[in-house]
């Protein structure tokens, strides 16, 4: 049975999550949440936070066994971009771009 959790609106470019969701796509479930435990990036750590809410969301709502689900998608995509505005030289302006990102998580049980 597949059991999703999704995160909307990211303060963290779409990039920057995908280099940590490709480390831990096809793992089991509860070795992923080890091993984002111990990553530097701020990623890993709201990666983290959507992962054990798909596990919850399996535990209560389906009643599935944690220890048997694997990581089967994980993906970001873009959010909005906040546009702002710096000051430069001369009175000019320079263009900011803020990127958003949302991340999508899948588990499914392991074929035994």
């Amino acid at each position: 049975m597949k059991v999703q959790a999704k995160s909307s609106y990211l303060s963290i470019s779409p990039q920057k999550i995908r280099l940590v969701a490709d480390k831990v796509r096809g793992m089991a479930a509860k070795q992923a949440v080890t091993v984002l435990e111990f990553m530097p990036q701020k990623g890993a750590e709201l990666v983290q936070k959507t992962l054990k809410s798909a596990i919850a969301n399996a535990e209560n709502n389906y009643d599935l066994n944690p220890d048997n689900l694997v990581v089967e998608t994980i993906y970001a995509g873009d959010g909005p971009r906040l546009k702002r505005m710096k000051a430069g030289a001369r009175g000019r302006s320079k263009p900011r771009v803020k990127r958003t990102s949302h991340l999508m998580i899948v588990l499914n049980e392991r074929e035994e």
